[in-house]
């Protein structure tokens, strides 16, 4: 049977992980035990980070909603009740958008939500 040799399977390894963590600091980069760890924890942050940012969004939609609203004299929690009385089916990513981008739309909204 034929020796295998098997420099280059492990150097293609280890090339594809050196370029997945380029821009990583210090020997993070530069040195493959370091790197794999690297790796790995960069794929952990990015994981949790994927759930964060849903989280900070609909901070964020609460936070326009907020303001949007007390410009008109009500506050967040009655226009979100009144809107789930009217059976009004819109979430607050697109209320927060109407609020931002189409305040008189927004306005109508408000309108039928506390009649």
């Amino acid at each position: 049977m034929a020796r295998v040799k098997r420099g280059v399977t492990s150097h293609r390894r280890h090339k594809k992980i050196l370029e997945l963590t380029k821009g990583h600091r210090g020997g993070r980069s530069k040195n493959i035990r370091e790197a794999k760890s690297s790796l790995l924890h960069a794929g952990q942050y990015a994981f949790a980070g994927r759930k964060l940012r849903k989280r900070d969004m609909r901070r964020l939609w609460i936070t326009q909603l907020g303001i949007a609203v007390k410009v008109e004299g009500l506050n967040y929690s009655k226009f979100i009740a009144g809107l789930k009385a009217k059976n009004i089916l819109l979430d607050r990513k697109i209320l927060a958008d109407l609020a931002v981008n189409n305040p008189d739309d927004f306005k109508k909204i408000i309108a039928e939500a506390t009649s």
